[in-house]
């Protein structure tokens, strides 16, 4: 999905704020056969595992032990790295990380992907439009993500400089929504 809107002031999104627009929403009158229809598509662990293109990211989500709460808990929304993206990390990053013993470093590197809230690439573009040119997204990990919009696509950086592009938007699940990346977010 291309992204482009103009750009404007700064927010800041974290999963208690997402909390607090989730409760002031209304809920339409098919909000039950909409409950009905997100429950027969695949959760976010299910549709990571058909794409084809982020077995990195499913094994690593299985070695930190993330698997049931990415499948049963939410709603979420992943920045989700590509094998590719995965695969240009330093040689032996990721074969390290999978380790039993960096079972906590993992589970923060991951949950530095994943935000509070279902958070579409429409909603992104609001928050990058009012942010001021860039929208401050808190993560599960606790940290702090920036995104803008960088010739017409959406561009997040990480807390060490990192960026990485949005390249397929709104890949939506049953608990949220996945933002397919090209790179992989590390804590700064």
């Amino acid at each position: 999905m291309p992204f482009s809107k103009s750009l404007k002031a700064a927010v800041f999104i974290s999963a208690a704020s997402m909390a607090g627009f989730a409760a002031i929403t209304a809920v339409p009158a098919s909000a039950h056969d909409h409950k009905k229809m997100a429950k027969e598509q695949p959760n976010i662990v299910e549709t990571a595992q058909s794409t084809g293109v982020h077995n990195t990211l499913v094994a690593a989500v299985t070695a930190a032990d993330l698997g049931e709460t990415l499948s049963t808990g939410g709603p979420f929304t992943v920045f989700a790295p590509t094998d590719d993206a995965f695969a240009a990390l330093p040689a032996g990053t990721v074969e390290t990380l999978v380790k039993p013993e960096n079972k906590e470093t993992l589970t923060g590197i991951l949950t530095y992907h994943v935000v509070g809230g279902n958070i579409t690439a429409e909603k992104i573009l609001e928050y990058i439009s009012t942010g001021g040119g860039v929208a401050r997204i808190g993560t599960l990990a606790g940290g702090v993500l920036e995104a803008r919009l960088v010739d017409g696509n959406v561009v997040v950086t990480d807390g060490a400089g990192r960026s990485a592009t949005v390249v397929q938007a709104d890949v939506k699940t049953s608990n949220g929504v996945i933002h397919v990346t090209d790179g992989v977010f590390l804590p700064g």
